[in-house]
């Protein structure tokens, strides 16, 4: 195997990890802000990829130029879904909270089995197949293109916290909670519009990964446990974090498949996280509880 095979397969799986920390975004978005762990966060993922599915048949519109479109309907059920479930369970134990979400999610595999049955959907844009070479690297165009919204995505999410004031009113939700009580932010209307912004970036990830791997509804815990695995090894409620750890997941799975098989891809991704858990329990960019 020669060094240019090695490189296209790595920097294919860091472009499909970048769609990966989009999701992980979304979580930690998520926990950051209201401290509730959204144990339903692949189930949403997996409805959001049914959705561009069903866009595409239907009307044939790209998932790229979809990918507004879910992500707007995701923060609107994600904001529905805060204000009417989750918020009574806020300030509860948190067992409960696991309770409700996870009812959640298995309401939605169940839903999404029901209507689209077991068998695997895929979408087949017209540049699947194509790819760019750079030089004696040969990139996948719906890779590349993925991984550009991703970022694209991303980064309008950091400036929208960093520069706007509903962003700013956000993170001083997280910074201080008591402080932003004290001088009036409507917490529950920013709670809901945190879990909103988090459902669209996971929207927005699903409907790009619809372009890369095979859509089932048992699809979901599988991406919900992935995101966990990768804002653990970033840092839980680190930003930052769930993109490092995207990019460090995809590489890993890339890794597996090049040196073992593509099956064994959670054996890199478990050892990873247990490495990171030893030498830095509170993830790469975690900080360090006092």
């Amino acid at each position: 195997m020669t060094w240019d095979t090695i490189a296209n397969i790595m920097i294919g799986g860091v472009l499909t990890g970048l769609v990966y920390a989009l999701m992980a975004l979304g979580l930690s978005v998520i926990f950051g802000v209201i401290k509730v762990v959204n144990f339903a966060h692949g189930e949403m993922m997996a409805l959001a990829m049914y959705a561009a599915f069903v866009i595409f048949s239907t009307y044939g519109l790209d998932p790229l130029l979809a990918t507004p479109i879910i992500a707007g309907g995701l923060f609107l059920i994600g904001y529905i879904m805060q204000r009417a479930l989750v918020a009574p369970f806020v300030t509860r134990p948190e067992h409960e909270q696991f309770i409700l979400l996870l009812a959640v999610a298995i309401l939605l595999v169940n839903g999404l089995l029901l209507i689209f049955g077991p068998d695997a959907q895929s979408v087949m844009v017209e540049y699947g197949f194509d790819s760019f070479e750079v030089g004696p690297l040969i990139l996948d165009k719906v890779k590349v293109y993925a991984a550009a919204a991703s970022i694209a995505v991303a980064l309008s999410l950091l400036l929208f916290f960093k520069y706007t004031r509903t962003g700013k009113a956000i993170r001083a939700c997280s910074d201080n909670l008591r402080g932003a009580q004290v001088v009036g932010l409507n917490i529950k209307n920013l709670y809901a519009l945190t879990f909103g912004l988090g459902a669209a970036c996971v929207g927005a990830a699903g409907c790009l990964l619809s372009m890369l791997v095979d859509i089932t509804p048992m699809l979901a815990p599988e991406l919900t446990l992935l995101a966990f695995i990768i804002v653990i090894i970033g840092g839980l409620g680190s930003l930052s974090g769930a993109l490092l750890g995207g990019v460090l997941i995809g590489a890993s799975e890339a890794l597996a498949g090049l040196l073992i098989t593509p099956s064994m891809k959670s054996l890199f991704s478990f050892g990873l996280l247990i490495l990171v858990l030893a030498i830095r329990p509170q993830g790469l960019l975690g900080k360090r509880s006092s």
